[in-house]
């Protein structure tokens, strides 16, 4: 890893930025600070992998930057737009135009199919009924899954269960993809084909935004931060390919 001394991508807009970004919660009378103080900047069509042990805020984070949560103090601005002044209706509308999430729990529905899963994000959107369904069936055969669409979640592996969920980040086709330990519950195997996916997807353009706790998946993006107690160690860090 080289420490990056310049900003090649000074030029162009970030697509996220947080600047002072700080969440404390309170438990009765006890208040814990997950993050304290980031302030970060990613551009349209990076890869940037956020690493961090258990407890490090690497998750709240995840949470602010898909607008799941929102700040305690500092700003994010997601792609030109401030979060904050956001009502809950606009960050429910941000969150499904301009991000796909893939979680390490999957977050599939058992009682609907595959499709019904991949079709969710585009019901919330208001699409008509044949139309969602042939977006929805156009990402399960770009993930591999087009004869599973039929199958629900426990008729599938962890693997197909995660291509499943990749499968409805994409069908909203977003400019930005937050994936939170997307490779936590998989195998060896399906972690190399979901990588994959995620390379496949940096290529194309899309910003790819990446938790872990793993520094062998970190290593796969183009820019690392490393996060501990609630704070970036350090400037963000280029791989050196």
């Amino acid at each position: 890893m080289t420490v990056m001394t310049s900003d090649p991508l000074a030029s162009a807009a970030p697509v996220i930025e947080l600047t002072g970004a700080r969440k404390t919660y309170h438990t009765g009378d006890i208040e814990f600070e997950a993050l304290r103080g980031i302030d970060c900047r990613i551009f349209p069509g990076e890869y940037v992998a956020i690493v961090g042990p258990s407890g490090s805020g690497k998750s709240t984070l995840m949470n602010i930057l898909g607008c799941l949560d929102v700040l305690t103090s500092g700003r994010y601005v997601l792609a030109g737009e401030d979060v904050s002044t956001l009502d809950e209706d606009a960050l429910a509308s941000a969150r499904n135009r301009r991000i796909g999430f893939v979680f390490q729990q999957f977050n599939l529905l058992s009682s609907l199919s595959a499709l019904g899963n991949v079709e969710l994000p585009l019901i919330y959107a208001g699409v008509a009924p044949a139309e969602r369904r042939a977006r929805a069936l156009a990402a399960l055969e770009r993930v591999g899954l087009g004869d599973r669409s039929r199958n629900h979640p426990g008729q599938l592996s962890g693997g197909q269960q995660q291509r499943v969920a990749i499968a409805r980040a994409l069908v909203t086709e977003p400019a930005i993809v937050l994936a939170d330990e997307p490779t936590g519950n998989l195998d060896s195997h399906s972690t190399r084909d979901v990588l994959a996916m995620l390379d496949d997807l940096h290529a194309e353009g899309r910003t790819i935004v990446l938790i872990t706790h793993e520094g062998d998946v970190a290593a796969r993006a183009s820019t690392v931060y490393n996060v501990t107690d609630g704070q970036f160690v350090g400037a963000g860090t280029e791989i050196a390919k």
